[in-house]
């Protein structure tokens, strides 16, 4: 009796893995399709670019508010965390370099993709979850219009164009909290500040890859929230689950693909 039970356990535990990997798999290849069917359909977005730029400002302007007040804050913290650090060395004019490159490399692109997720991303899924729910999108089938076309494209275009300008921003007002906190604050001097920067602060290897990884997590984190609002149940339960996965998987793929680029580009 024990062992069946055990059996009947063992059988439970592997036809549920089963399960969730048959439908992992599913969802990756249902979010390539997607993917693959927003490409093809992005010439109607261009030839129509008024929606696209509309986006631009739903995801892109609407969140430079707080892209830049974190942004601030985290160049502020930068600075002081990296002066006490430094100056052990004596090295507290290489603070802005320490800033710089900081926010340039990583903070930038990595912070403002986890925000830009947060903020713009969940709206996305929830606005396409509840076009869904509430047969929107259906209706525009039945009108020949394609929701691919006139819905999907001008939002994933939209996202890839505003979370590069966003990081770009984010970096420039971190950039000024560490020097507001560097230069009056602590006292170091202003033209070693920039100097240094200038200096040691890579065009290519440096500012080229930061905007590489921006556009990379752009792409991504757009995707996964159209994805999911596509792909949302549609009651309130389900785009609230939609809109909770957005924020989940975005952080995660986007750590992800930080350490994978981060490991091709210092090659």
């Amino acid at each position: 009796m024990i062992r069946s039970k055990i059996l009947i356990g063992l059988i439970r535990m592997l036809r549920k893995l089963g399960s969730d990997f048959t439908d992992k798999v599913w969802r990756l290849g249902a979010g390539a399709r997607l993917f693959g069917l927003t490409l093809i359909s992005s010439g109607e977005s261009f030839r129509r670019f008024r929606l696209v730029m509309r986006e631009v400002y739903f995801t892109g302007v609407m969140s430079l508010v707080i892209i830049s007040v974190s942004a601030f804050f985290v160049g502020m913290v930068l600075a002081l965390q990296g002066y006490n650090t430094l100056q052990k060395y004596g090295s507290s004019e290489a603070i802005g370099v320490l800033v710089a490159l900081a926010l340039v490399r990583e903070l930038g692109p990595v912070v403002t993709a986890l925000l830009f997720a947060g903020r713009a991303g969940t709206a996305i899924t929830a606005e396409i979850g509840l076009m869904k729910a509430t047969e929107q999108l259906s209706a525009m089938e039945m009108m020949a219009i394609s929701p691919i076309s006139r819905v999907i494209a001008p939002r994933f275009w939209a996202g890839v164009i505003a979370l590069p300008l966003l990081a770009t921003l984010f970096s420039m007002i971190g950039i000024l909290g560490g020097y507001l906190v560097a230069v009056p604050l602590i006292g170091v001097d202003s033209g070693a500040f920039w100097s240094q920067m200038q200096a040691n602060v890579d065009w290519r290897f440096d500012i080229v890859n930061g905007v590489i990884k921006s556009i990379v997590f752009g792409i991504a984190c757009t995707m996964i929230a159209l994805f999911e609002g596509y792909d949302a149940p549609p009651t309130a339960e389900g785009v609230s689950r939609a809109t909770t996965k957005t924020v989940v998987t975005s952080s995660l793929v986007v750590l992800a693909l930080d350490f994978v680029l981060t490991s091709f580009m210092m090659v």
